[in-house]
């Protein structure tokens, strides 16, 4: 209790403080980062000082979930409710006006226009794929500068992405631009550092969401020939993921440079599980350069998930576990540890929370603010069910139970029964199908996510 009060107070000066100076908030956002794949979360062959460091000064949440796959879990994190709510249980639209597909919805509110309205300048540096109609891009969502990719992926140096028909796609605001030869990862941490540095002395939302570890596999040149002594696939991830390490570097180092560490909220996390998946160039005269033949996936999964099965794509906890730290040393507890379970949309009530900011109104968030949880190692998590879906694959969690459907779609992962109940207790976790032994649990949970979607998919249906 007594702990409790303290942090209540800490907050409410952080409160009071707000009407001088609002908090910064900084989102470092990598693609495809296994569970364990920060020295602090469990990994002890990888070079991470910087996330180590956000560690050591931050809480460390060792049961956060994203989503199975990109496009959702960016959907959640910048709205704060289910992807299905707002349009995104299928691929959003590439880079084109051929009629409006899926897109996020002018109308949802997100982290960047709720922040913007309270006089933040805000930017997303890197990747978007939530929608690449002109009508629907980042500067139509509060950000006031954009630069980087509108779809799931690009070359590093050439910036060209997509398995079949290949296509440019970088963009500075909404026009096309070319910067052939310079790595991307550079460019946008450029952009980023140079954000911070025009906007030191007011407050600040940046949004850097890089390209890495996800595929193609290209580490920053700190890094290209590190880990001789690790083997194929988790050599060439493990340069990747000191690569976006070393970028979270940079950006840690201008908050310190600026005197701005004690007033940026910080948040360290990654979209989904670490990937599997390979892909082979089917043409010949890539624009990228890549020869037909070449691989340029990744080689099978270098990333480490410990005791979880699965990876990117599905619902196992491989696929759907990511490793998340968030630092904010006036309200938040240093070289802290919570094991509750947290979600993507719980991130930006969260946020706006510490900022001592309000829900915008009309907007009901499915995430639920962290505070309490940071103030609380005993606190029990603000979610009785869990539910993730993509297309027409969903699960459900309630307590140590998880109810898979549909045959876990994914890269690599093998498939299961129809519906698969797993105990994430057992010594095997989720590789023993307990449905045919516990019958009421497995009508229970499927009569909890046909509530689930119901109210979800009111307005987009599947």
């Amino acid at each position: 209790m007594l702990q409790r009060l303290l942090f209540a107070g800490v907050l409410g000066c952080v409160a009071v403080l707000a009407s001088a100076r609002l908090p910064n908030v900084v989102i470092f956002y990598t693609d495809d980062q296994g569970a364990l794949d920060v020295n602090s979360f469990g990994s002890s062959d990888l070079i991470t000082p910087n996330m180590d460091r956000l560690a050591r000064e931050g809480v460390r949440f060792t049961q956060a979930y994203g989503h199975s796959v990109c496009c959702p879990a960016r959907a959640a994190l910048l709205t704060g409710k289910h992807p299905q709510r707002v349009n995104f249980n299928q691929w959003g639209q590439g880079a084109h006006d051929r009629g409006k597909l899926r897109n996020l919805p002018l109308e949802e509110v997100t982290l960047a226009e709720a922040l913007q309205a309270h006089g933040y300048a805000s930017a997303l540096f890197g990747k978007w794929h939530l929608g690449g109609h002109s009508d629907h891009r980042p500067l139509a969502h509060g950000f006031d500068e954009f630069f980087g990719i509108l779809k799931g992926y690009i070359d590093n140096y050439h910036h060209f992405g997509g398995h079949r028909q290949p296509a440019h796609d970088l963009y500075e605001g909404d026009a096309e631009v070319w910067h052939r030869g310079e790595y991307f990862p550079d460019l946008i941490t450029d952009r980023a550092t140079s954000f911070i540095a025009r906007h030191r002395d007011e407050p600040f939302f940046l949004f850097l969401s890089l390209n890495l570890p996800h595929y193609p596999e290209q580490p920053g040149e700190v890094y290209a020939n590190a880990y001789a002594d690790l083997h194929e696939p988790r050599r060439s991830y493990a340069r990747v993921v000191s690569t976006c390490d070393h970028y979270l570097g940079r950006i840690l180092g201008t908050l310190d440079q600026f005197g701005l560490t004690d007033e940026t909220i910080i948040l360290f996390t990654s979209d989904n599980g670490y990937s599997e998946e390979d892909y082979s160039v089917q043409i010949d005269n890539h624009p990228a350069g890549m020869l037909r033949g070449e691989n340029y996936g990744a080689n099978g999964g270098g990333g480490n998930a410990g005791r979880w099965i699965g990876a990117k794509g599905s619902f196992l906890e491989g696929g759907i576990r990511v490793p998340a730290i968030l630092r904010y040393p006036p309200a938040v507890p240093a070289n802290a540890v919570r094991n509750q379970a947290v979600v993507t949309h719980d991130w930006y009530p969260t946020i706006l929370d510490l900022a001592g900011l309000p829900a915008p109104a009309g907007v009901e968030f499915d995430g639920r603010s962290t505070v309490s949880l940071m103030a609380d190692a005993t606190a029990p998590s603000e979610h009785h069910f869990l539910y993730w879906q993509w297309q027409h694959t969903w699960a459900v969690r309630a307590g140590d139970w998880k109810l898979i459907h549909g045959g876990n779609r994914g890269f690599g992962t093998r498939p299961l029964d129809e519906f698969h109940l797993a105990n994430l207790t057992d010594d095997v976790p989720e590789q023993i199908n307990h449905a045919a032994d516990q019958p009421a649990l497995l009508e229970r949970l499927k009569s909890a996510y046909a509530r689930w979607a119901a109210d979800v998919f009111s307005e987009y249906p599947p």
